[in-house]
């Protein structure tokens, strides 16, 4: 399974009152996480929106599990974590440096057209998309 893992450097305006990261920053986290895996897989959101395409998100879950403040530097782990060549889902860790899960989470995705919104099939209209998230999703030896 192909993993991207991403430094992550907290700002000081990514927390709240309570000196840690303000929940709604894992979903920007997860995004760049996101970004930087699909560009390791070969391809750029901003080249497949000339397309005529978006991928909105069509569900989120995080889950806490400790804290992250100010100055820590952690790192988010991306990856495909299901695939059916319409839909598509990434699962996050956000970790500390010593290994500690801080977050955990996964967003799911369709391809859709940006005119319409009317989904898109992957397999049928981005072929070599379709086989790098299947060869995201191989188990390594």
């Amino acid at each position: 399974m192909i993993t991207n893992k991403t430094e992550i450097n907290v700002r000081y305006q990514e927390t709240d009152m309570m000196g840690v990261v303000y929940h709604a920053n894992y979903l920007v986290w997860f995004e760049i996480g996101r970004t930087s895996l699909i560009e390791d897989l070969g391809f750029y959101y901003h080249e497949i929106e000339k397309q005529g395409v978006v991928s909105p998100v069509v569900d989120a879950s995080i889950q806490f599990k400790r804290p992250v403040r100010y100055g820590d530097e952690v790192f988010v782990k991306t990856w495909v974590k299901a695939y059916d060549g319409l839909r598509i889902t990434y699962g996050y860790h956000v970790e500390h440096h010593n290994g500690e899960l801080a977050v955990s989470g996964e967003t799911k995705h369709v391809i859709v057209k940006k005119d319409t919104f009317r989904p898109v099939s992957i397999r049928k209209h981005f072929p070599d998309w379709h086989d790098a998230y299947l060869r995201a999703m191989e188990k390594s030896e």
